[in-house]
């Protein structure tokens, strides 16, 4: 199986000021490009040739699952902005972040906590488990919810090429700002 470059539903440009044209332009143009050329060297001969995504991640290790966690990771991560993003959830996807946080408004500090305090570089999720039930994992790394068994929902890139161009060291300004472009009907279709 070949693995392709996620297309983006939106110009290079249009998440500014959020996230700017540059950072779009070198992180899926250049990063994530970089993980799927790895991924399609690394899978021939293995037992992972005819294998999803999700399978390789969730059965490799190594810099096999380093590079398909990133490309898993990375096809969420890109797919789940719009230039129209932001507000709130609604319908199922909101009363299970009511019924686990209380608010949204607390769901949004718990992950924001949870993304500053991730040392070093990796990813913060919502998923959920098979009854629905929601959470938050911190992920180091090429980490994904898919090798705990969960579904993730809504990935944060903490790595520094996510945001260093446009907010340098202030992450914990970059998760904020992620929330005006998040596409929730998109996350609400994974839910």
């Amino acid at each position: 199986m070949k693995f392709e470059l996620v297309n983006l539903s939106y110009a290079t440009d249009a998440l500014e000021p959020v996230i700017s044209k540059q950072t779009i332009e070198f992180h899926h143009g250049k990063h994530l490009q970089t993980y799927v050329n790895n991924l399609n060297n690394l899978v021939p001969g293995t037992k992972f040739e005819n294998v999803g995504l999700e399978t390789i991640v969730r059965e490799s290790e190594g810099g096999l699952f380093n590079n398909a966690g990133q490309v898993l990771n990375h096809t969420l991560y890109f797919t789940q902005f719009s230039p129209d993003g932001g507000g709130k959830p609604s319908g199922k996807l909101a009363a299970a972040i009511d019924a686990a946080w209380g608010s949204f408004g607390n769901f949004q500090k718990e992950l924001e906590t949870a993304g500053v305090g991730l040392f070093g570089s990796g990813w913060v999720w919502l998923a959920k488990d098979e009854d629905g039930k929601l959470s938050i994992t911190k992920e180091a790394n090429a980490g994904n919810p898919v090798t705990k068994g969960l579904t993730p929902l809504l990935g944060f890139d903490v790595w520094e090429h996510a945001y260093y161009l446009d907010y340098q060291n202030r992450r914990a300004d970059h998760l904020k700002d992620l929330w005006k472009i998040v596409d929730w009907k998109v996350v609400e279709s994974r839910m």
